[in-house]
């Protein structure tokens, strides 16, 4: 949780300065994060072949948000996260998906969402670390959660949006974006279950196979 509260207490720090900072802030984040989860890896003693499959879990997401650029707030990065999560931990989902948006916005234009696009991404992550053993063993669970993260992912973003617009919460504002925002949040919503459907199964396969050979833990 540590790494939570680090990036809560950098956003609400990074509202004191002008936008023009958001790469600063987004690079302090980014650092500090992974200085801690990196951290947490050599302490636990996690193998290199387990941080490299976790890179290509990023690798998998950036890729993914820029195959479907073309198709408005549709991506699979979320499912990925989530299958990151599920069979490589918490702490791992939390990595993928901190990365993943701080590196695929380096395609799609860093600003100052990008620290609120790597606080969410990576709760997503850690919490289908978390409920791993519950997703995993009931699919239904899955696609519901899948549901769930676009909806709350959404949601989050809201909150972003309100506040770039005088840096103050506004809740009359915030509600207002909300219902605005509802074709959005139900493509959110569609997408992270299709692509859970699709690739879920699969890529599980594939990354249980990866630690047995090994010896991943």
């Amino acid at each position: 949780m540590l790494f939570v509260v680090l990036i809560i207490s950098t956003i609400a720090f990074s509202m004191t300065f002008s936008e023009k900072n958001y790469m600063v802030i987004s690079f302090a984040i980014a650092i500090a994060v992974n200085g801690i989860l990196l951290f947490i890896y050599n302490k636990k003693n996690h193998s290199a072949h387990k941080l490299a499959l976790i890179s290509c879990m990023t690798a998998f997401s950036v890729f993914g948000r820029f195959a479907f650029a073309s198709i408005p707030f549709f991506k699979p990065v979320t499912a990925i996260v989530i299958i990151c999560g599920l069979y490589l931990g918490s702490e791992s989902g939390a990595v993928c998906g901190v990365m993943s948006a701080f590196l695929s916005n380096f395609l799609f234009t860093q600003g100052p969402w990008t620290p609120f696009q790597m606080l969410i991404w990576g709760l997503i992550g850690l919490f289908s670390g978390l409920l791993s053993k519950a997703l995993k063993e009931k699919p239904l669970f899955l696609y519901i959660w899948g549901g769930f993260t676009g909806i709350l992912f959404s949601l989050f973003m809201d909150i972003w949006t309100t506040l770039w617009w005088d840096s103050t919460f506004n809740i009359d504002r915030y509600l207002a974006l909300i219902v605005t925002a509802l074709p959005i949040t139900l493509i959110y919503t569609i997408s992270n279950i299709v692509f859970l459907v699709l690739l879920a199964k699969p890529m599980g396969k594939r990354i249980q196979r990866i630690k047995l050979k090994y010896g991943i833990d």
